[in-house]
């Protein structure tokens, strides 16, 4: 099940550089709305209702974690910050820019200022025709036809044609290029919800860290001198497993993996929790799996302050997390960053988010792929 609102949102405009402000339009809910996964082709066709000039269309499929009611609200912003001036006038007029919503989810929502699905979607061919090219497995949730079966029955005759492409957002982040993408950070820093994010946006698939299975987790928290060997076996255990079976079998319907952990994490945690006796027979155990476990081809650190980690811990409420120490979590950061200092064939991207929430904000979420193309 998808965290994220699935969109289709449909662009006109038939004022000034058409396809201009239509790029424009898409580059701004990208930034303010949701993530932009697909776009169309651009249609041309005349003006309906009015006299005027000949409008360019397009639509665009997005995910977004905002309702319906605030992308709305999103989207007249956006509006009027590209030159539209809405008037009293019942009838059609020109405008710079057009946005509405097409679908969201497969939900019907019928409110005094919204309607979904759009009440003259299947009347239209200048929606129908982008619509198309999204390539979206749905149906109309109110009259249950496909956009094919849409366009076959659509009374709409007049021209509506190809006329050129847009540029999508992400269309220089080529994360399929990776086999294995492994998130990390310290504990609260985001790595199971970004993992999430970018499996729905990329279409990958997700492996990540079984950690609420674990009997000894609640346990090691009262008491960390009897517990941290049980716990950090059985954690290196479970992970082994876990890569093992998921690496190994790739689904044909994704494009790449994208895991929430990478198994050396189990060397830097019990670095910290275990006797110096106890971690020697850890490494050994550890070093004989290490050498049989595909390395990620990607490896994104997500690093925030301990302050925010502290903050963080605290919102999402596990009862057993609420004790950690500051202390704790500074010598666990100090052995992510040790370890990524020493690995000098592998691809590493370490990322500042302690001054970001990249689930609130579209623009935050969007700075941390901007760090992954960099790198790139």
């Amino acid at each position: 099940m998808n965290s994220q609102n699935q969109v289709v949102l449909a662009l006109g405009s038939n004022q000034g550089n058409r396809l201009e402000f239509i790029q424009l339009a898409v580059e701004a809910l990208h930034k303010e709305v949701g993530t932009v996964i697909r776009v169309s082709k651009v249609y041309k066709t005349p003006a309906m209702g009015f006299v005027g000039e000949s409008f360019l269309n397009a639509t665009i499929y997005i995910h977004s974690s905002k309702s319906a009611l605030k992308i709305l609200s999103k989207i007249s912003k956006i509006e009027k910050k590209l030159g539209r001036k809405r008037s009293d006038k019942k009838e059609y007029e020109s405008r710079p820019i057009d946005i509405d919503i097409i679908y969201f989810n497969s939900e019907i929502i019928q409110t005094e200022i919204l309607t979904i699905p759009h009440p003259e979607m299947q009347n239209r061919l200048f929606v129908l025709k982008p619509l198309l090219d999204l390539n979206l497995d749905w149906k109309h949730p109110i009259l249950q036809c496909t956009t094919s079966e849409l366009i076959r029955i659509c009374l709409d005759d007049s021209n509506c044609e190809f006329t050129s492409n847009l540029v999508a957002p992400l269309s220089n982040l080529h994360l399929d290029l990776f086999n294995y993408i492994a998130i990390e950070g310290n504990i609260g820093a985001g790595k199971t919800t970004l993992a999430n994010k970018i499996a729905e946006d990329f279409n990958a698939k997700t492996v990540l860290e079984r950690f609420a299975d674990n009997p000894f987790l609640p346990k090691f928290y009262k008491d960390q001198s009897r517990y941290a060997f049980p716990l950090e076996m059985s954690f290196l255990a479970d992970r082994y497993q876990q890569l093992s079976d998921d690496l190994a079998q790739y689904d044909l319907f994704k494009d790449f993996i994208v895991a929430d952990y990478h198994i050396f994490k189990s060397l830097i945690f019990a670095k910290v929790t275990l006797a110096e006796d106890e971690y020697r027979l850890y490494n050994n155990l550890f070093s004989i799996i290490y050498k049989e476990m595909p390395r990620p081809d990607l490896y994104i650190y997500l690093y925030q302050n301990t302050d925010r980690l502290l903050h963080n811990i605290k919102r999402r409420g596990r009862n057993y997390e609420q004790e950690i120490a500051a202390e704790y979590l500074e010598k666990i950061n100090s052995g992510y960053l040790d370890y990524i200092k020493t690995q000098t064939d592998l691809k590493i991207v370490v990322i500042d988010v302690s001054e970001r929430d990249f689930v609130k904000n579209q623009e935050d979420y969007n700075f941390i792929l901007s760090e992954i193309q960099k790198k790139l």
